[in-house]
C-alpha cells in the first residue's frame, strides 16, 4: 500500500470525522509504516463544516460583529480560502444558541454581514452550509441584508420573518450587494419549499413550533412561492432541496440566484478529491449508521461516484448497518464493509468505547489484505 485516503462522516453522538481519520491514521501506519495517508475531514453542512474544511484547506479564520436569530448581539466565524469562503447558517442562526425558540420571529438577517464581509475581502465564490437553523423565514432576512426588497399589501418595504411571510406582495432583487458573486448552497436534504414534506412540516416543530404554527409557517412559504413565481419568474416548489434550513435553500436560490449541492459534492471539489485519487490504493469511508439513505447524496454516496469512476476501490467502516444498507453497498459494488460495534452493544458502552471499536474494525481491514 502506497496511498490510503481516509474520508468518513462522523458517527454522530460518539466520533467526529476528524476523531476517525486520526485514530485510523495511526493505526494504519503501524501495518503500513510508508503509507501514505491523506485525511478528509467531512461535515454534513450543519455545525462543524467550516472547521472540516479547515482541517483540509489552508485559509485562515475571520470573526465578524452580527446578530443572532432573536437580533442580538453575535461574533460568528466563517472560513476564508483566498477566493472562496465556507458560512455556516449555524454559526449565526443554529438551534442550539438561539435563547427564544419561536421559528415564527426568529431571522436570518444576521447572516448577511459575514456574507458581505467575506465580498469585501475577496471572496468570489461562497460556500454556504445549511443545516441546523433556528428559522423558518426562507432567507428573507439574509436577503435583504444583501438589498433585496420586500413589500407588503400596503406597499411599505419591510424584513420578513417566518410569521409575516404571508404578508410580502412584491419583490424587487434587482439590486443587491453580491456583485458577480456566486453562492452555493450546501445541504443533503431534497425536502420541497412547502407542503407536508417542507420546511415546516418537518423542521419547524424541532425549532419550537407547535401544530398550529406549522400550519401558519407553511402557509406563509406557499403564499411565498406563488410570490417569487409570479415576480421572479422561479417555481421552488418543482426544486428539490428548496426546504433546507427553514427554506434558505429556496431563498437563496430565488433571490440571489443560486446553486444546491450536496454537501459532500461541494467537498470533494473544493479539496480536488479527482486529482488525490489519482495513484491511490484504497479509499476508506463510513458512517454511524449504513442504511438506505447512505446513498442518496450522502459522504458514502459521492465518494463511491468518484472511487468507481477513477477505478479505485473503496471500503467503509461504519458503527452499524441495516440489511438494506448492506445490500445497497453490494448494490453499488462495494464488498469490503466492516461494522465496527459488535451487535447489542449498549449505547454507554457504545459511546465510552467508540474509538476501541473503530480501532478494531481498521485491525480487521488491514487483516484482511495483509
Amino acid at each position: 500500500m502506497n496511498k490510503v485516503i481516509i474520508i468518513s462522516d462522523s458517527f454522530k453522538g460518539t466520533l467526529s470525522s476528524e476523531a476517525i481519520s486520526t485514530i485510523f491514521k495511526n493505526k494504519w501506519l503501524e501495518s503500513f509504516p510508508d503509507c501514505e495517508v491523506i485525511s478528509i475531514p467531512v461535515a454534513d453542512g450543519g455545525e462543524g463544516t467550516c472547521y472540516a474544511y479547515s482541517l483540509s484547506m489552508p485559509g485562515n479564520w475571520v470573526e465578524v460583529d452580527t446578530i443572532d436569530a432573536n437580533n442580538l448581539p453575535i461574533k460568528a466565524k466563517y472560513y476564508l480560502m483566498g477566493e472562496s469562503a465556507v458560512i455556516e447558517v449555524a454559526s449565526v442562526v443554529g438551534l442550539p444558541h438561539t435563547k427564544t425558540k419561536n421559528p415564527s420571529i426568529t431571522t436570518t438577517y444576521g447572516i448577511g454581514a459575514l456574507i458581505k464581509d467575506a465580498i469585501s475581502k475577496g471572496a468570489e465564490t461562497i460556500y454556504m452550509g445549511l443545516g441546523g437553523s433556528s428559522t423558518n423565514d426562507a432567507g428573507c432576512g439574509l436577503a435583504s441584508a444583501l438589498g433585496v426588497k420586500f413589500m407588503n399589501f400596503k406597499g411599505e418595504e419591510f424584513i420578513p420573518v417566518g410569521g409575516t411571510l404571508k404578508d410580502i406582495d412584491n419583490i424587487d432583487a434587482t439590486e443587491t450587494d453580491l456583485g458577480n458573486v456566486k453562492i452555493i448552497g450546501m445541504c443533503d436534504v431534497n425536502n420541497p419549499f412547502s407542503g407536508p414534506n417542507g420546511a415546516a412540516y418537518v423542521y419547524a416543530p424541532q425549532k419550537g413550533a407547535d401544530e398550529e404554527m406549522v400550519k401558519v409557517l407553511d402557509d406563509g412559504l406557499r403564499h411565498l412561492s406563488n410570490i417569487i413565481r409570479e415576480c421572479l419568474g422561479i417555481d421552488l416548489e418543482s426544486i428539490e432541496g428548496t426546504g433546507a434550513a427553514g427554506g434558505i435553500g429556496g431563498g437563496l436560490i430565488a433571490f440571489l440566484s443560486a446553486k444546491l449541492k450536496p454537501g459532500i459534492e461541494t467537498l470533494l471539489d473544493i479539496v480536488d478529491f479527482n486529482s488525490k485519487l489519482k495513484g491511490c490504493d484504497l479509499v476508506v469511508s463510513g458512517e454511524g449508521r449504513l442504511d438506505k439513505q447512505s446513498f442518496s447524496g450522502k459522504v458514502i454516496d459521492g465518494v463511491n461516484k468518484r472511487t468507481s469512476k477513477a477505478g479505485v476501490p473503496l471500503a467503509l467502516i461504519c458503527g452499524s448497518a441495516t440489511s438494506e444498507g448492506i445490500l445497497m453497498a453490494k448494490y453499488h459494488g462495494i464488498d469490503n464493509v466492516i461494522i465496527s460495534t459488535p451487535k447489542d452493544t449498549p449505547l454507554d458502552d457504545m459511546v465510552d468505547n467508540a474509538d476501541l471499536y473503530y480501532e478494531d474494525a481498521v485491525s480487521c481491514l488491514i487483516r484482511g489484505i495483509l
